[in-house]
């Protein structure tokens, strides 16, 4: 990107020389004005704010409340209400729908910094925002838009249904299917989806469904369905490891009538757009993960410096030393490949290589920052008393959910043999 602001003759002058040395004597004189590359972890004032927003409303009205949601396996309906409230579920919604108009850099900021104290919390935030809002954003019709978006940023959460019994990586082997109506003025959806998020608070779906089994994963359509639609059951959320506040059921659509109208872009692209919003989904949770490995930071340091053994704060031990700088290092690695993917995504340049590049290692990340968490903290990082048992817990499914390890893996190697072919 940097030649295209380089001047003719610029060009003209490295083509005689071919002299690197003249040519960064030419750009320097020339553009160097026009280029200017901040630190990745340097952010716009309006994504600053956003950031301390999201922070203190997790730490004041969020922290107090995690471990009984964490207990009872349920998100708190005023939680979820706070949530809307503060803007944090629609944060790329424009503002003419009632959204806060932020950018992807934003929303991954508020995802971290919630993560930083419950990625329960922050999981919902981040399907709702990441998934489904920019599904409707980018190929949702003016009048899908007019309809779902102010819900979206007001008050109606969102589910992303996709996977099923038999399809998990192999998202496009799903057996729910759309069958049109003779005269195609509505669709009739059976089948049933698993590992649903934000099911039982729900007002609308984000179904994945095959309108035409015959053409395979190229009749995959996305539909928009009112929860409130007959014909649709959500089962009891299953009993996880972790993100327990968090629910995930089973849904099961029986016969359930949709109208043509929300159909969600074209026929049959279904699986285009999946892939896709997945893409940048990724990177969510890898901002879910850095706050996870953070958060634990938080509990661990404060610890190590004041408790002490033979006469000496724990976090001075050298061998102690070692650990977590390791682990900081590693954290902050992971953190500009995330922010870096942001910025690509935003600027319109292909950004899935990294995007799974950050999600595996966000992810193994957090584990081993839970992980020595626990071990750093003694006696008591095994018990309840604190949160890093919890974010111990929390930490596992993000090398699950949205594309596990090793699908991330077979990306990454497809996309090297793509780039040395």
């Amino acid at each position: 990107m940097i030649l295209a602001t380089i001047s003719r003759c610029a060009v003209a002058t490295f083509r005689r020389s071919h002299s690197i040395r003249q040519l960064s004597s030419v750009i320097t004189s020339d553009v160097c004005e026009d280029i200017v590359h901040g630190p990745l972890t340097t952010f716009s004032e309006d994504e600053e704010m956003t950031r301390d927003a999201a922070k203190q409303w997790a730490q004041e009205k969020l922290k107090p409340l995690v471990r009984r949601m964490d207990d009872e396996c349920k998100l708190l309906p005023e939680v979820i209400e706070s949530l809307f409230q503060q803007g944090f579920m629609g944060m790329e919604i424009e503002e003419e729908y009632g959204g806060s108009g932020l950018n992807f850099t934003s929303a991954c900021l508020v995802i971290e910094e919630i993560s930083r104290v419950d990625p329960s919390v922050a999981i919902l935030a981040d399907i709702h925002n990441t998934l489904t809002n920019n599904a409707v954003r980018f190929w949702g019709s003016p009048t899908q838009k007019s309809k779902w978006l102010p819900r979206l940023a007001y008050g109606t959460v969102s589910s992303f249904a996709l996977s099923e019994a038999n399809s998990g990586s192999d998202a496009f082997a799903m057996k729910t299917t759309a069958t049109p109506s003779k005269d195609g003025s509505h669709y009739t959806l059976n089948g049933s989806k698993l590992w649903i998020s934000n099911a039982p608070e729900a007002g609308v779906f984000l179904v994945f469904a095959n309108a035409d089994p015959s053409k395979g994963y190229k009749g995959i359509t996305a539909f928009l369905v009112d929860a409130n639609t007959d014909g649709i059951t959500v089962g009891k959320p299953e009993k996880k490891l972790g993100l327990r506040a968090s629910a995930t059921c089973p849904v099961v659509f029986e016969n359930v009538k949709v109208d043509a109208d929300d159909i969600l872009g074209d026929i049959g692209q279904g699986y285009k757009y999946c892939i896709n919003i997945l893409n940048e989904g990724r990177i969510g949770i890898a901002a879910q993960q850095i706050g996870i490995a953070k958060g634990c930071l938080d509990i661990a340091m404060p610890y190590m410096m004041e408790r002490t053994q033979f006469d000496t704060k724990i976090a001075d031990f050298q061998g102690m030393q070692h650990q977590y700088a390791q682990i900081a290092t590693e954290v902050h690695a992971a953190e500009l490949m995330a922010y870096n993917a942001c910025r690509l995504k935003e600027s319109g340049l292909p950004f899935i290589k990294q995007a799974s590049m950050v999600k595996l290692y966000s992810s193994q990340v957090a584990e081993r920052a839970a992980s020595k968490t626990i071990e750093w903290l003694g006696g008591i990082g095994f018990t309840q008393d604190l949160l890093a048992e919890k974010f111990y817990r929390d930490c596992k499914v993000g090398s699950i959910y949205e594309g596990t390890s090793n699908m991330q893996l077979q990306t990454v190697a497809k996309l090297m043999q793509k780039d040395y072919s």
